[in-house]
């Protein structure tokens, strides 16, 4: 019934970002081997470079009521200019723009052929298992498995087999473990150590600033089969071998802790954060130490370490990893194993999402966005973010790194990329994997309390758009004027309360959420005045009469405070026992008397949903719309639950407006940058119930800015990066199935192209799942269940409203048109004849 969950391709490699991927969440492994090489580019999730001293966010709250009146008069760039000259007196490290510590890769394993071949590889990527195989001229098979259960990336090269079942040959040729292949930005101190049953680095960072990563270890088990194995100077010589298995590990202590070199531990859970302990493990067998042997016997012989169990290893991996990836499937249109006449043929002849095994991902992107790609789509993005998600979120690539100047560094970006990466985890059914922002947002909590003191002599909180190592504030400049983007507390406030809403978890709501939104609430009773939000800021864009991005009101402040306004009012009556409409708590009245302090939203000349919601200057700076930009940041009012404000019919068709005129420059050749601007439309659209729009943000989405292994980019066709990777499920999960607290509607953006499809596993705010969506010919059906006893409200595609009652284990079936006519009342589930 679903496509075959499998990535193949034969597009050649040319640098990293052509790899096939696979990652445990802590460790990530890049397959992307040559004929003439096999090549396997290690990295884990905490191992960003120390660069450069994090200094703490600039005191330029001194400046802040200068700040606001040069923006309320209109001058945007001389306020931004001010903000930096205050910074830059109070540390000269401020003089220039500050970047993040990158996320790098940690090593390189290879192996080079005595007598390499040429000839095409073929790569599979298996997304059940995140098993990589690649094949390789003269019958050499490559496998790579990065193991979530344990912590370790294991590595198999087999020689061919013959007709007969024997080895065709040996594999000769030369096994090293290295750096990346660049210069990095900073002096390394690397030592090694070659054994036959071991290759390791150890990496120091000897000028790194006071408290940062000071190194880390890689090291692999190696484990040949057949022939020799000798230890020559840039690695391990192979002669006549029939397969090598190694198992990799790399560990990146904590600070304060020296990096080891020596044999990897036993399998099982790493200490806490990432850290080693002080002292290094016991010798492997078959290590050698000085003096020690040289050659090793094969494995199986008098004296042989022990082989890695390769299987065991993928058998474990297919259980953990598998099972996350198996609680959400979809189906569209023809996809996943009906051959729909006049679809593309692959180039083995064989039907795009047809039977005849995966089809070529350069063939499934040259076919265009049909039905059977987004689906694909679907499971590779889901593949390549659960694959990012260990103790931290998703960077920018992911949990990859193949350089040492990644674009942007490679952390985690608050302002677009890491809510989109992360946007398809709950509706999806891994809730489990977003604890890594939270992780991360609580331990930066300090640091968020020191940017709003000293950039906005406020309490509460301020999150940078940018961070790694760290939360300060300090990444900013006179054009990208950072400082006075506000909004990152109350935006990932949002998660937070999803969190909850999916998960009716009040534990975490009590412990966990109610703390960080107290807090980014508390940053709003002292910093909105009379005036509004001043400073703002709409992520990189600029008023259509501006001269600079520093800004006044913009509307994502506006809908992130009002956001935050209703989560913790409903946060309060929850914990408090009061039903909503009950009586208020004093703690929501607190916070509906901030809500009544701020800005309300703006209808544009032309009719959208202004970006800013009023001007800076009456009569000289209206700060009028610039349609010609990548973000979408005015339509967050619509990417989660909808702010009540838009049941004015006004404001809604002003919102379509928006959507349209924006979606009109993305059509342009000009717009090629920054692939979850899109998600952010389709979202948006998705709410509206704008179909068409929404479909064709996956169409874009879809033939831009996927590369043939099915690893998304965030330009097209360039620069590795995983944000699309959650942002584009998440769009098809909104046309599927839009929530709020207390209401469900069934396939509110369904296009015509998916005259029909399956989905199982949505989940939806109020703790609602959707176990099974079915549409056919018109004809629907929902098994809906709940994590909590509740009633909730289903809106159906032609208008009409049920309200049904739910629970773990009380489902209800309910039958529906996909347009004009609906079905009979609710029914049980499985009732014959409903649409499979």
């Amino acid at each position: 019934m679903f496509a075959t969950r499998q990535v193949r391709t034969r597009h050649p490699v040319t640098d990293w970002e052509d790899a096939l991927v696979t990652g445990s969440g802590r460790l990530g492994a890049l397959v992307h081997s040559t004929a003439g090489r096999t090549r396997v580019t290690l990295s884990h999730e905490r191992l960003f470079l120390p660069v450069a001293e994090s200094l703490p966010a600039p005191r330029t709250s001194r400046v802040l009521p200068e700040v606001r009146r040069l923006l309320l008069r209109g001058r945007s760039r001389e306020a931004a200019a001010l903000i930096v000259r205050t910074a830059a007196e109070e540390d000269p490290g401020y003089a220039e723009t500050r970047w993040i510590d990158p996320l790098v890769g940690a090593a390189v394993l290879s192996f080079v052929p005595l007598r390499p071949r040429s000839g095409p590889v073929e790569r599979r990527c298996d997304l059940d298992t995140g098993l990589v195989t690649e094949d390789l001229p003269g019958g050499v098979v490559h496998r790579v498995l990065a193991s979530r259960p344990d912590h370790a990336v294991a590595v198999e090269i087999a020689s061919a087999v013959s007709e007969d079942g024997t080895a065709g040959g040996g594999l000769d040729g030369l096994l090293r473990l290295t750096l990346l292949e660049e210069s990095p930005p900073v002096r390394l101190a690397v030592g090694s150590e070659t054994a036959p049953g071991l290759l390791a680095l150890r990496v120091g960072f000897p000028e790194r600033p006071p408290g940062t990563l000071p190194g880390y270890t890689v090291t692999c088990e190696v484990v040949a089969e057949g022939g020799s194995v000798r230890v020559v100077e840039d690695g391990l010589e192979l002669r006549g071998a029939t397969r090598v298995r190694l198992l990799a590990r790399v560990h990146v202590p904590a600070p304060g802790q020296p990096p080891l070199l020596g044999p990897p531990p036993a399998p099982g859970p790493p200490p806490a954060h990432g850290a080693i302990g002080g002292r290094s493990a016991p010798a492997a067998p078959g290590a050698a130490g000085p003096g020690g042997p040289r050659d090793a016997p094969a494995s199986g012989a008098p004296g042989a370490p022990p082989a890695v169990d390769f299987e065991g290893i993928l058998a474990r991996n297919r259980d953990a990893h598998g099972e996350l990836m198996d609680r959400f499937r979809l189906r569209l249109g023809g996809s996943g194993g009906r051959h729909a006449p006049g679809r593309a043929a692959n180039r083995d002849g064989a039907a795009v999402g047809g039977t005849g095994g995966a089809p070529l991902g350069e063939d499934l992107l040259e076919a265009g966005p049909t039905p059977d790609l987004v689906a694909r789509l679907v499971d590779a993005g889901r593949y390549a973010v659960i694959s990012s998600c260990g103790d931290l979120p998703p960077t920018l690539q992911g949990v990859w790194s193949g350089t040492y100047d990644p674009p942007w560094r490679s952390g985690y970006t608050f302002d677009g990329n890491l809510p989109s990466a992360v946007a398809a985890l709950h509706a999806t059914g891994t809730p489990e994997l977003m604890t890594g922002v939270f992780d991360l947002l609580d331990g930066m909590a300090d640091d968020l309390a020191e940017n709003a003191r000293r950039l906005h002599g406020c309490r509460g909180a301020v999150l940078p758009a940018h961070a790694s190592t760290s939360g300060r504030h300090n990444h900013f400049g006179p054009e990208w004027c950072l400082t006075c983007w506000t909004a990152g507390a109350a935006w990932m406030s949002r998660l937070y309360w999803d969190h909850y809403s999916h998960t009716r978890d009040r534990a975490f709501l009590r412990d966990r959420a109610l703390p960080f939104l107290t807090a980014a609430g508390e940053f709003y009773e002292d910093f909105v005045t009379a005036d509004g939000l001043v400073p703002s800021y709409s992520p990189e864009n600029t008023p259509g009469d501006g001269d600079g991005q520093a800004a006044v009101n913009a509307t994502m402040d506006v809908a992130v405070a009002r956001d935050l306004v209703r989560n913790l009012v409903r946060a309060h009556r929850v914990l408090d026992g009061s039903a909503p409409g009950g009586r208020r708590t004093r703690g929501a009245r607190r916070w509906l008397e901030l809500g009544a302090r701020l800005p309300g939203y703006r209808v544009a000349r032309g009719g959208e949903l202004a970006e800013w919601a009023g001007p800076a200057a009456p009569g000289s700076v209206e700060q009028t719309e610039n349609h010609a930009h990548r973000h979408a940041s005015h339509l967050y009012p619509l990417w989660y639950e909808t702010d009540p404000a838009f049941a004015s019919p006004r404001l809604r068709a002003a919102a379509v407006r928006a959507v349209r005129a924006r979606l009109g420059w993305w059509r342009g050749q000009e717009a090629d940058e920054m692939a979850f601007g899109l998600v952010q439309l389709g979202l948006a659209a998705a709410n509206l119930g704008l179909a068409g729009e929404a479909h064709e943000t996956l169409g874009l989405l879809a033939t831009r800015y996927w590369r043939p292994t099915l690893v998304p980019t965030h330009n097209r066709g360039a620069l590795f990066n995983v944000d699309i990777g959650g942002g584009f499920p998440a769009v098809v999960a909104a046309m599927l199935v839009r929530s709020s607290e207390g209401r469900l509607d069934l396939l509110p953006a369904l296009p015509p192209d998916w005259r029909g499809g399956r989905v199982e596993g949505l989940r939806a705010r109020g703790g609602i799942i959707v176990d099974s969506l079915d549409w056919e010919g018109g004809a629907a059906r929902a098994e809906l269940r709940s994590v909590e006893p509740r009633t909730a409200v289903v809106g159906l595609p032609d208008g009409t409203r049920r309200t049904v009652r739910v629970g773990p284990e009380r489902a209800v079936g309910v039958v529906f048109r996909t347009g004009g006519d609906h079905g009979p009342a609710d029914v049980p589930p499985g009732r014959p004849g409903s649409p499979r």
